[in-house]
């Protein structure tokens, strides 16, 4: 019995490793999250949500970045900086 279980349990730790969300950042700092990889069809990416519907189809020009949800970076830049009051 054992010499079945560890082959199956070494399998379903490797099926539930490719499952995984991706996220595209946009041009203008929006992020859309997809349940699945986005598809390059004439110029526009597809991808299904969360609850597994068609999403938006998103233009490619317009995508500054697609990666897996977790090495999705963060973007840490600020569109405005406030000035420095001096007393």
């Amino acid at each position: 019995m054992t010499k079945t279980l560890l082959p199956a349990l070494v399998g379903l730790l490797l099926l539930a490793g490719c499952s995984h969300g991706y996220v595209l950042t946009l041009n203008n700092g929006d992020r859309v999250r997809a349940a699945s990889k986005p598809r390059l069809v004439n110029g526009f990416y597809y991808y299904k949500d969360s609850s597994g519907r068609e999403g938006r189809p998103v233009f490619s020009g317009g995508v500054r970045e697609i990666a897996p949800a977790s090495m999705a970076s963060e973007d840490t830049r600020t569109t405005f900086k406030p000035a420095q009051l001096k007393p």
